[in-house]
């Protein structure tokens, strides 16, 4: 399940990509198919070493050309081990509302970035997020949980105030709103409800089948109930430099 567009950040082949708090690497794993050079980064070892041996799996099936490279690295996204201008580009999905310093994470994320570069960043909606929090504590208020409710506008000034140029929004996961209310009404950890448990299979076989009518009503209704909001920007490139 993708929250951020690839087609958008034309990310291929020869393009470096670091995708921090990649969590179990889902987006880290779609770079990495698309042939670029990867960097899956976050601060979990466990799901770090689960993504590493995903990694060697695409890697023996061929789901991955040859000439990409894929690296699992641990660390701190306050400061990230990599040079100003190392990456092409720059994912972080869903992590920036778990940061309490957001500000030093954007400036990082804003730094590793090539003069050029694209950076995405995806963070839970307003609306969906603040009806979760209304529901329950359980859903936040815990270790490593969200620590604030972003409006789209806010994050974009934060980051436009670091120099990058917006270039676009979008939102996604539109079925996913609905269980996470369930979710939040019944009990976070409730997952052998009825209801909940139903919901669950339903998106699976969404996300397995991927069936016209499915995508299509969550395509019409994203504008609307979209879980996540995913911002794009480009850093401007550096004048007078040689092409």
């Amino acid at each position: 399940m993708l929250t951020v567009d690839f087609d958008r950040l034309r990310v291929g082949p020869g393009v470096r990509v670091i995708d921090v708090g990649c969590g179990q690497g889902r987006h880290s794993f779609e770079a990495y198919r698309r042939g670029a050079d990867v960097v899956a980064f976050d601060q979990n070892a466990d799901d770090l070493a689960d993504v590493k041996l995903m990694f060697g799996a695409l890697a023996e099936a061929r789901e991955a050309p040859e000439h990409a490279r894929a690296e699992a690295v641990q660390g701190d996204a306050l400061a990230l081990p990599y040079p100003d201008g190392e990456f092409d580009v720059v994912i972080a999905s869903e992590i920036l509302e778990h940061i309490p310093a957001d500000e030093a994470a954007i400036a990082e994320l804003v730094r590793v970035l090539k003069p050029g570069g694209a950076l995405a960043v995806t963070v839970p909606r307003w609306l969906p997020e603040r009806i979760c929090w209304l529901l329950s504590d359980e859903y936040h208020a815990n270790e490593g949980g969200h620590v604030r409710i972003y409006r789209a506008d806010e994050l974009r000034h934060k980051i436009t105030d670091r120099g990058l140029r917006f270039v676009h929004s979008a939102h996604a996961h539109a079925l996913h709103t609905p269980y996470w209310w369930l979710k939040c009404a019944v009990g976070v950890t409730n997952d052998d409800h009825r209801a909940v448990a139903a919901y669950h299979r339903l998106l699976v076989w969404d996300m397995m089948k991927r069936p016209p009518l499915t995508r299509l009503a969550e395509t019409a209704l994203d504008p609307l109930l979209g879980k996540s909001v995913a911002l794009y920007f480009s850093k401007p490139a550096v004048r007078g430099a040689r092409r």
